[in-house]
């Protein structure tokens, strides 16, 4: 009894606050970022995988092509990689970034810092006439040498997208060392902070001319010696970049996004975190080593976990990867979405599952079923165009609840989102940034008997083919009077139970001869049809 209350205890004291719990293995790393014990980010990656988002790159231009507003650039992968002509030209702030003044102690140029950043030749930050996309191939011609970074890795048969506006993230901002824009994240809602965060900007950060920085959500409320440190950092960085750029033959890559461990650090350990816990030693010493260099106090919040149990297991985050993989998701009401990933669009359907069909429990599952499905887009790390069929609601009031919740629960997306009403058709469509392949894409390959198809033919359709298979090579090619036919043992008992009558009429017809056999290590579908004598496979 003692040991039962003990462990509830313990499992609760588990499941309180926000945590990050990292997995080392030889093969693959896993972090996962728990909230009162559910899983609501999870990341891998795989010893011999490589991910190239974010990492920059020396390219040379291989061809323009004036129809898609594009060129193609050879970064010394298996595939040319994409650059829009919008890509080339310098950039201006997204709406979820305000601008900021220059003044103060880097009021070296003055204006708004809305016009771009570095030329191609790395100018001292001169103004210059704005660049527009049919500037880029006088810019950028055939054989000429482009500094890129990548910001879509290969996604099936497509290379990887870049871009020249170059972005360096650091802990608590983003370096723009080619643009001279200064911005705070808009999701900072408290205005004095974002009036405590401009005059930092303006009067407390040098910041090298031409060069711009862009202050992280996770700014709010940090001392200025942080940002000082982060901005030294992210320009000695470029700093090395530029000279390994300098010395570099292109194709060649000059900057390596770091990996999953250092990211972990840079983007997820923000103060909401309480604590981040570590299976394996030497990763949990390099995390304190990287965090230390922006503050120590941080440094306490990671620690080493020695437990034989294996440390998703213990925090019961396996189940919870296992039960978000499958197809059907079920709803705590009783309802379920049904996930189907395609390479055009993501479809989610809900349904009503067990759950009564009055409108309140209407309302009520439609809710869960956003608030599931916000969470499901970042567990998989799908993206593009989605498309919800919620359950029909009458009510245009139950439509927009459901709608704004949608809205809240992607704010913790750091993936770029956009949603879109719930339209007559009781659809919601919605948009995800797709920066790399799905976690699905990346864990599974696709069946190699129904090809991802997810469906088999029937043995009475496996039967029906065969009959006219037979027909043809009989009728066609005289010579053959005995068959073999190798067929899955479900449709050898189809053939023997119902259709054996069929074949034989086929032999009267054709004066053949037909032996069938069966083989446990074929799939349904394969068969195979061979010459009796020559003991060769006939194709079609």
């Amino acid at each position: 009894m003692f040991s039962r209350i003990k462990k509830f205890f313990v499992n609760k004291r588990l499941a309180e606050g926000n945590k990050i719990i990292v997995n080392c293995e030889k093969l693959e790393t896993r972090v996962a970022l728990l909230e009162d014990g559910v899983l609501e980010e999870y990341s891998v990656e795989r010893t011999n995988d490589e991910n190239i988002v974010g990492s920059i790159f020396k390219g040379i231009v291989r061809n323009i092509e004036p129809g898609l507003n594009a060129m193609f650039v050879d970064i010394g992968l298996e595939k040319n990689a994409f650059l829009h002509f919008w890509d080339a030209i310098p950039e201006a702030l997204e709406s979820g970034v305000e601008a900021i003044e220059r003044g103060g102690k880097n009021n070296q140029k003055g204006g708004k810092g809305q016009g771009g950043g570095k030329g191609k030749k790395g100018g001292k930050g001169k103004k210059k006439g704005r660049i527009q996309a049919k500037d880029i191939p006088n810019l950028y011609p055939v054989g000429s040498e482009v500094l890129v970074q990548v910001t879509k890795g290969p996604i099936g048969t497509k290379g990887p997208r870049i871009t020249t506006n170059i972005s360096l993230p650091g802990r608590y901002m983003v370096l723009t060392p080619r643009n001279d824009q200064l911005g705070i994240s808009r999701k900072i809602e408290d205005q004095k902070e974002r009036q405590r965060l401009r005059r930092i900007m303006s009067e407390k950060l040098t910041i090298p001319e031409g060069m711009g920085i862009i202050l992280r959500t996770v700014s709010h409320g940090q001392k200025v010696r942080y940002f000082v440190r982060d901005v030294a950092i992210l320009v000695e960085t470029w700093r090395e970049i530029e000279a390994t750029a300098e010395n570099s033959k292109a194709p060649a890559c000059v900057f390596r996004e770091p990996d999953l461990i250092e990211r972990t650090v840079r983007d997820f350990l923000t103060d909401e975190i309480g604590e981040v816990l570590v299976d394996d030693n030497e990763a949990a010493e390099q995390m304190k080593d990287l965090i230390g260099k922006i503050s120590r106090r941080s440094r306490k919040r990671i620690q080493y976990l020695d437990t034989s149990v294996p440390i998703f297991d213990k925090f019961g985050i396996q189940r919870q990867i296992d039960d978000a993989f499958y197809r059907q998701v079920w709803l705590p009401s009783g309802g379920y979405l049904v996930i189907d990933e395609t390479e055009a669009l993501i479809a989610i359907d809900v349904n009503t599952g067990r759950a009564k069909t009055q409108d309140k429990m209407i309302l009520q599952t439609n809710i869960e079923a956003a608030e599931v499905v916000a969470r499901q887009l970042r567990l998989r790390n799908i993206g593009g165009l989605v498309v919800i069929d919620f359950i029909d609601m009458k009510s245009r009031r139950d439509q927009m609840a459901v709608y704004k919740v949608m809205r809240e629960r992607v704010k913790k997306d750091k993936a770029k989102t956009q949603v879109l009403q719930i339209s007559q058709l009781g659809l919601m469509e919605m948009t995800r940034q797709r920066l790399a392949e799905s976690l699905n894409v990346t864990v599974n390959e696709p069946c190699h008997h129904c090809q991802g198809r997810g469906l088999l033919k029937t043995a009475e359709s496996m039967s029906v083919e065969l009959q006219r298979k037979i027909n043809s090579i009989l009728a066609r090619k005289e010579n053959v009077h005995e068959l073999v036919i190798i067929v899955h043992p479900d449709v050898m008992e189809r053939l023997r139970t119902h259709d054996g009558e069929l074949f034989v009429e086929l032999e009267r017809k054709h004066n053949a001869r037909l032996t069938f056999r069966s083989d446990a290590s074929y799939h349904r579908e394969q068969v195979v049809v061979a010459d009796a004598k020559t003991q060769k496979e006939i194709r079609d």
